[in-house]
């Protein structure tokens, strides 16, 4: 995969992360010509997976598809978020919470079976270890899929996922910077507003990103939530240039891929599809996952490719994005050479 090489459209596939309804990818054409055309990566969700060699079979045949070799990535971060139910035939794994606090040893055996069985499946990327400080505990969407309420023992756990995910070659994504652990509201519904101190955030929500991006963590995943004092603008952190591009990449040095959460969120909903990715692009994001590949996404990679070139987004954003995308297939061996 030469950068060079690749068309500008083949550049802007490679930064999507798409998904389908149901089994059978090839049912939805918009997604297959995605795949055939060089989509990014894929997001598999309970619905996909019936059985494990359904499941198998599904991965090779996208893989077989792929112009160019993806990403297949998935929540498997257990207890609530938990994608494989229908092969277990129901939850398997303890949530985060309660897996910490059966100790640090319970949970590196935990997050090695799970990434055991992931890498069995074909799996690659897992949109885990969840980094939040959970400090509401009348948090509506994070709960006991935070480590913890206490920054340290985030920390302390989100370490052991990390390194015991990337010890068997799966890609670790810490989620949701810069902190959904204060949020009164859920972001799959509506956009939240985290309205405390930036001295605050810094000192408990952002730390366990600040220690894992130290530790080497390869892939963060951008919040739709708003943070009045990291951003007056009120927009939610996933296209906010004050906090991807100045506090996430120059003010914390994170040389890794920043994917958003899933655009189809409500949280993203005051823009529009397109706005979106050009204030996400411009904000220094190099991915965006999409759960639902319709028309309207298809369309959209047309559409970035005209922002592109009408200089609404720089070009030179896009070529860093897929740099970066390339260097983390060849590290983990999803492409086998790199120009």
């Amino acid at each position: 995969m030469n950068i060079e090489n690749l068309t500008l459209k083949e550049k802007i596939l490679q930064m999507f992360i798409c998904g389908f309804n149901g089994k059978n990818f090839s049912a939805n054409e918009y997604f297959t010509a995605m795949v055939q055309a060089g989509l990014g990566g894929v997001i598999f969700f309970s619905h996909n997976i019936e059985s494990e060699k359904q499941f198998r079979d599904l991965i090779s045949d996208l893989a077989y598809n792929a112009k160019i070799p993806m990403f297949f990535s998935i929540d498997q971060e257990g207890g609530r978020v938990e994608r494989t139910e229908n092969i277990h035939k129901g939850k398997k794994y303890l949530s985060a919470k309660n897996a910490y606090q059966m100790g640090l040893s319970y949970l590196q055996n935990q997050t090695k079976e799970i990434a055991l069985e992931l890498k069995n499946y074909g799996i690659n990327m897992n949109f885990a270890p969840v980094l939040d400080v959970n400090t509401n505990e009348n948090n509506p969407i994070i709960g006991e899929r935070a480590f913890s309420s206490n920054a340290d023992e985030v920390i302390n756990a989100g370490k052991v996922v990390f390194k015991e995910y990337d010890k068997y070659g799966i890609i670790s994504v810490g989620k949701h910077f810069p902190g959904h652990g204060a949020s009164c509201e859920d972001s799959h519904l509506t956009l939240p507003s985290v309205n405390i101190s930036a001295d605050e955030l810094r000192n408990i929500h952002i730390k366990p990103f600040i220690q894992l991006i130290k530790e080497g963590i390869p892939a963060i995943m951008a919040a739709h939530v708003s943070y009045p004092e990291l951003d007056n603008s009120l927009v939610p952190a996933s296209v906010s240039k004050k906090i991807i591009d100045d506090i996430l990449i120059n003010e914390l040095g994170f040389k890794g891929i920043i994917v958003t959460d899933d655009m189809e969120m409500n949280g993203i909903k005051g823009f529009s599809r397109i706005d979106a990715c050009i204030n996400a692009v411009n904000a220094g994001v190099n991915m965006f996952i999409f759960r639902n590949t319709t028309k309207e996404i298809y369309m959209l990679v047309q559409d970035i490719e005209s922002a592109v070139k009408k200089g609404k987004i720089n070009e030179q954003n896009i070529n860093l994005s897929v740099k970066k995308i390339q260097e983390l297939k060849y590290r983990f061996k999803i492409i086998q050479q790199m120009n």
